[in-house]
């Protein structure tokens, strides 16, 4: 935006909240952030309102409040109080719900984005210029005016001194936190029953609506899920949506085995009414917490309510009434900054000083209060997921996750950090063992690495080789600053929040800890996966070139470079349907693969060219469609004994608009001419929209076959040559495979049908 045009437009306090939060996270201003973040470091643009005389805003209680007139910076010195205030103003133009001084700017439902916005804001109308690392480590409207006045002693009025409120040190805050577990009552163990109703929070999110679902399929519990919401209503809305969102399943019949209720993991007894407590206590047998807040930018105090205090309260409810399970799913960031060779599923977690950012604290901080609450008989289930990855069947991911920004940075500008390994595993996977832990009572008690198996780079790089997206490996910081400066000048507005999170030193210090991880070690997992018959995290090459094709978005645009393509010459003669008149006809066609995902996922190759055909027309017609190798699995068309090898879908142009179709397939047959066979194209021709009027046959002349099929493959010139050279290799070795394969079906299934005929001459002779 420019001119006036790029005035920020103030949010009008009747305008649902919630909905300008959501349209935030889903990037609908991703546009505007780099603009926005620019406005942060010094020059501030026009005023983000015009006012006559101060200009008002909504506090916390939905009155106005006082601003400093807009037409200048505030007057300084300050009062802490005052200038706390005018920043709670200025906030709760940018929440879902009213926040005061003392609450969390993002527990109010401020977004990454609107943190930028925020930010501006302070900065245009207050002269508050604050980084987003200091937002983000405590985003409560009092801390950063507290902050702000510390680093800016002149500006305090005398009678306050900044330095008698010291700043939130997040360590001090958090074995403060911890001291809350010792709070609760001591319990007797549950009963070791398969529950029969479970309370599960943060259904909404990627990993909990997965978890959802496969609590319904594979147990007969009914599941309270615990929704932040206005009421139950919204809730059941909220759950849905998200459910759906993730490309999962949603019926009458879900709802039947479902309650949704409204309530909020951050607040005491989880805003829930007393009555509502003790019904819940009373009733439920199992807590499954899926709920946590994921940013990598938030500090610690930030962080606390939804992530240890959330659990903490979870514990509470554990307690009360009779005694039940809890199931947490923490993370392997509690081992970040470790120096161990391995991260075992009993080892000592990192030392919390060497934590790097406030989530990994958060997490440490939860499974601390956790394990203090086993101290008190609560019997509680740890299960630790690494990145948690696309589903390998739908393509589903958690577009905000760093891991899934990271593939989508890997897809889109194929370049990946230098790392040791990673430890991750598919969502579908992560979810269908942590519901067999949840139904299995001699599995609780226990922690679980939910990882699979690691994965080197050298796996990595040999994996997105094979799927035709070679990639450049480069260390951890040149590739962050590579990345954003990708991210910015192409630009690429879905990848904003990555490259947001990248140009923080705070995350930065996150992603410096993941990619010197060493491997998770799973045995326990692994043992239970066995004995329970579960399957392992391991996806077929099929699915998971429909996961790299479900998230095509990041991968080769417009403009790329094929990754692989040769050419083709067919001739041969067509004529008109019903005729014998051979009338010549040659194709010089160029078939090419955008990725190596597209031909794992449905076996298809781009085709471009030209026809030449003097009765079809007198110059040579472009050609553009698809070839599908192996289409229907090579089962024999219908009144067919030959089997499909390669169909063609075509479209004809001349230069002035006129349209034909043209419909081939290669055949194998029972037969010994094995070369003949995979050059030979049967061909249809016809005008657009209507029947075939030519019909023919083409080939390959056999002169062709090496100059063009094999030496005359051409590799995507960005790889580097050795990378080349492999994918020429396994593109030869997958096509000769799939070619020779559907060579081999009709002469198995005359073999099939001789037995048959030989097992019903048998029992002929019997008779």
């Amino acid at each position: 935006m420019t001119g006036a045009d790029e005035r920020t437009t103030v949010r009008n306090p009747v305008v649902d909240r919630r909905v300008r939060g959501e349209a935030l996270e889903g990037g609908a201003a991703g546009l505007d952030v780099a603009a926005l973040l620019a406005r942060t470091g010094g020059n501030v643009a026009a005023p983000v309102r015009e006012s006559q005389g101060g200009a008002r805003s909504m506090d916390a209680g939905g009155h106005g409040a006082a601003l400093p007139d807009e037409t200048g910076p505030a007057a300084s010195p300050r009062d802490a109080d005052a200038l706390a205030a005018a920043v709670t103003a200025v906030a709760n133009r940018f929440t879902a719900t009213p926040l005061d001084p003392d609450a969390d700017f993002f527990d109010a439902g401020g977004t990454s984005l609107a943190a930028v916005e925020f930010v501006a804001a302070l900065a245009r109308e207050l002269d508050i210029h604050l980084d987003l690392d200091t937002v983000f480590f405590d985003a409560r409207p009092r801390r950063l005016a507290q902050r702000w006045l510390a680093d800016h002693p002149k500006a305090a009025s005398p009678q306050r001194n900044p330095e008698t409120e010291p700043v939130t040190d997040d360590l001090a805050q958090l074995f403060t936190d911890l001291t809350g577990a010792d709070r609760l009552p001591l319990v007797a163990a549950p009963d070791r029953v398969a529950p029969r109703r479970i309370l599960l929070t943060g259904a909404t999110g990627f990993l909990g609506s997965h978890l959802l679902l496969d609590l319904l399929r594979h147990s007969q519990a009914h599941v309270v899920c615990l929704v932040r919401a206005d009421d139950d209503q919204d809730a059941v809305r909220r759950l849905e949506d998200a459910v759906r969102r993730f490309a999962l399943p949603w019926s009458r019949e879900i709802l039947r085995r479902v309650t949704p209720l409204a309530g909020d993991l951050r607040l005491p007894r989880l805003g829930l009414t007393e009555d509502q407590w003790k019904t819940l206590a009373a009733e439920v047998d199992s807590i499954v917490n899926a709920g946590a807040a994921v940013d990598f930018l938030r500090g610690y105090p930030s962080l606390r309510r939804t992530n240890v205090l959330g659990p903490l309260t979870l514990a509470e409810l554990a307690c009360t009434d009779r005694p039940k399970p809890l199931h947490h799913i923490s993370s392997l960031a509690v081992f970040n900054g470790t120096d161990a060779a391995t991260l075992n599923e009993d080892d000592p977690t990192a030392h919390v000083a060497a934590l790097p950012i406030g989530y990994d604290r958060s997490k440490w901080a939860a499974e601390a209060v956790l394990r203090r609450a086993g101290e008190h008989g609560l019997v509680v289930t740890i299960l630790r997921p690494g990145g948690i990855g696309s589903h390998p069947e739908t393509g589903a991911h958690n577009p905000r996750d760093l891991n899934a920004g990271i593939t989508a940075a890997l897809l889109r500008f194929r370049t990946a950090p230098g790392f040791r390994y990673l430890n991750a595993a598919p969502v579908d996977w992560v979810s269908r063992v942590t519901a067999e832990i949840v139904g299995t009572p001699s599995a609780w008690g226990h922690t679980y690495h939910l990882t699979g198996a690691p994965t080197s780079l050298d796996q990595v790089v040999a994996e997105t080789t094979l799927g035709g997206m070679g990639i450049r490996v480069q260390h951890w910081e040149q590739w962050c600053d590579d990345v954003v400066r990708a991210i910015r000048e192409e630009p690429v507005p879905e990848l904003e929040s990555l490259a947001q999170v990248l140009q923080s030193p705070v995350a930065r210090r996150q992603l410096a800890a993941m990619v010197t991880a060493p491997p998770a070690s799973a045995a326990r997992t692994e043992a239970f996966v066995t004995a329970n018959g579960l399957p392992a995290p391991t996806a077929s090459g099929a699915a998971r070139g429909r996961m790299l094709a479900a998230m095509a978005s990041f991968g080769p645009q417009p403009g790329d470079e094929p990754y692989l393509r040769f050419d083709e010459t067919l001739t041969g003669t067509v004529g008109p349907v019903g005729s014998d008149a051979d009338i010549p006809c040659d194709l010089r066609l160029t078939l090419s693969v955008a990725s190596g995902a597209q031909v794992l996922a449905a076996r298809t190759l781009d085709v471009t060219g030209e026809l030449a055909c003097a009765r079809l027309h007198d110059e040579p017609l472009t050609v553009e469609g698809t070839a599908t190798v192996r289409p229907h699995d090579g089962i024999p068309l219908r009144h067919e004994v030959r089997h499909p090898l390669m169909h063609y879908r075509l479209t004809l142009r001349d230069s002035s608009g006129g349209e034909w179709w043209l419909e081939g397939y290669k055949f194998a047959a029972a037969r010994r001419r094995f070369v003949r066979q995979l050059g030979t194209q049967v061909i249809e021709i016809g005008r657009a929209g209507e029947p075939a009027s030519y019909r023919g046959e083409v080939a390959v002349p056999m002169h062709t076959y090496l100059p063009d099929q094999i030496d005359g493959i051409r590799i995507d010139p960005r790889l580097p040559e050795r990378q080349q050279r492999l994918a020429k290799l396994l593109w030869l070795s997958w096509f000769g495979g799939q070619l020779g394969k559907g060579l081999m079906e009709p002469i198995l299934r005359v073999g099939i049908d001789l037995l048959d005929l030989r097992r019903a001459a048998r029992k002929e002779h019997r008779r």
